[in-house]
């Protein structure tokens, strides 16, 4: 099945193949309504997208399987050659998206055992209906932006996660998207619940093949974080250069919790993105850790966004940003201290690496401090690789390809260091072929 155009039939041809309750098409119908209100954003780079020529749904109509035996082997192969199916061994879960569905997932027996919930979206919204509506659309709701709606209107895939009270994994559950159509769209809708006194570490892996025609990602996750609990979201996307990606992540963090987002983008032709944490409990904590990597004809426009409302909450923003062969790189940041939020803290660091003279990198902070017992500090610096330093190495026997990329490798080390080992061995990896 493959519905291409934006239109109320193709979104109830949808709802009725997922065969899917009432509440959620009418959810979508109203999702759709508020998209066609809402206009673009008015910061950012330009998206001249022709929303008409996106392909909205495709799908083989196979079940979700368990056994990669079971899966077709070209599909199979793509992943293995991705290195996702080796990747397994590594982690308590694992789930895959291909195009519109996800075609499989897997979770260790262990972790059943603690009745941890690992799913699709779609199958969680027909098991845990009550879990689902108490949290689904509520971090992120269909008149957040654009973009937020139209994921609400024909969201297809993703995860949902559900960690019990007093429950702690002793490795991540990953999940990994797949973009392989001209003209695809993705839209994938993840939600996570980390109930008190828990903890998750959940990674993310997202990639397309390049064609002429763009391609349209538009994905929203929503995470709660419990009271005592802590949730860490690592992911790199390595989309094609042809790949419009635009997406809405926010967390709700409660009293004493931690959320950690842990993000890379390397490819894409646009990217907005910016993690954030809205921190409502007293003693709750919230960091991002970014980098983004923008080459020729790239726009990488990044940041977060941290807003906190109880006492005594902290907050940190790393931003690590590279730009080269005229790609534009840019920070942006909204960092929210309310008149409720005494004796908070937040801090800020954005550091950019131009290697050329075409590239460019901006950085648009918004910092407001509401009260006289918080603190609120920003730092950025923006330089270019020194000469002298890759004349240094070089009389240190390295080539400058390979001076360069120990510059590279030296400057985001701090968002290498956060990264589970495999992840950071394939950063590495992205970064040589992307020099």
């Amino acid at each position: 099945m493959e519905l291409k155009g934006l239109n109320e039939e193709n979104i109830k041809a949808i709802s009725q193949h997922k065969k899917e309750a009432s509440w959620i098409t009418e959810y979508r119908l109203n999702s759709y309504e508020k998209f066609r209100e809402i206009n673009n954003p008015s910061f950012g780079p330009n998206n001249d997208i022709d929303y008409n020529k996106i392909i909205y749904y495709k799908s083989n109509d196979n079940d979700i399987k368990a056994d990669w035996n079971d899966i077709e082997k070209n599909v199979k192969n793509e992943f293995d050659d991705l290195g996702v199916i080796k990747s397994e061994e590594n982690l308590d879960g694992l789930g895959v998206q291909y195009e519109s569905e996800v075609i499989y997932h897997n979770m260790l027996q262990e972790v059943k055992n603690k009745h941890v919930i690992f799913t699709s979206i779609e199958d969680a919204m027909k098991k845990y209906p009550d879990i689902v509506k108490k949290y689904f659309g509520k971090i992120v709701s269909n008149t957040d932006n654009k973009f937020a709606a139209l994921n609400s209107s024909v969201f297809s895939g993703g995860s949902f996660i559900y960690i019990p009270p007093n429950t702690t994994l002793d490795r991540p559950l990953h999940s990994y998207f797949r973009i392989n159509s001209k003209s695809m769209g993705q839209f994938e809708r993840t939600l996570i619940v980390v109930d008190d006194n828990s903890s998750l570490h959940y990674v993310e892996g997202c990639t397309a093949t390049t064609y002429s025609e763009s391609s349209l990602h538009a994905a929203v996750v929503e995470i709660y974080v419990g009271k005592n609990s802590k949730c860490r979201y690592s992911t790199i996307q390595n989309w094609a250069t042809n790949v419009f990606n635009l997406v809405t992540k926010r967390a709700l963090v409660e009293e004493n919790g931690t959320m950690e987002w842990i993000d890379g983008n390397i490819g894409s032709k646009v990217t907005m993105k910016y993690p954030a944490c809205i921190l409502k409990g007293d003693n709750s904590s919230g960091t991002c850790i970014t980098i983004s990597v923008a080459s020729k004809n790239q726009q990488l426009d990044s940041g977060a966004r941290m807003i906190h409302l109880g006492k005594s909450t902290t907050s940190q923003i790393i931003s690590k940003s590279i730009a080269k062969h005229g790609g534009n790189a840019t920070y942006r940041g909204d960092v929210v201290i309310k008149e409720s939020a005494e004796n908070s803290e937040a801090l800020v660091k954005c550091d950019t690496l131009i290697l050329d003279s075409i590239s460019k990198s901006d950085t648009y902070p918004n910092n407001s401090c509401n009260n006289t017992t918080s603190s609120l500090i920003h730092e950025a610096t923006v330089s270019k690789i020194s000469e002298e330093n890759i004349f240094y190495l070089m009389s240190r026997g390295l080539s400058r390809e390979k001076a360069t990329e120990l510059i590279m490798l030296g400057f985001i080390e701090r968002f290498r260091e956060e990264l589970p080992l495999e992840y950071a061995v394939e950063l590495n990896s992205l970064l040589k072929k992307n020099l």
